[in-house]
């Protein structure tokens, strides 16, 4: 939450709550889940990293399906 605060709460300033939860809900969504690196995760975006596990999973399906 860091990073949220930092990046996007403290750099912006909202007319409303609705619209703090608009702003904050595209920075997860653009910023901090496609863009951003996290070490967690060897260092590559989230949706990345999901789309990789999934890979994974649909290959070792296979791989299973065929034995």
């Amino acid at each position: 939450m860091k990073t949220l605060k930092y990046e996007e709460v403290f750099r912006s300033e909202y007319r409303d709550l609705h619209g703090a939860h608009l702003s904050i809900r595209e920075f997860l969504e653009k910023i901090y889940n496609e863009k951003r690196l996290h070490s967690a995760f060897g260092y590559v975006p989230p949706t990345e990293f999901e789309a990789n596990l999934a890979a994974q999973q649909k290959e070792a399906a296979a791989r299973r399906l065929s034995t």
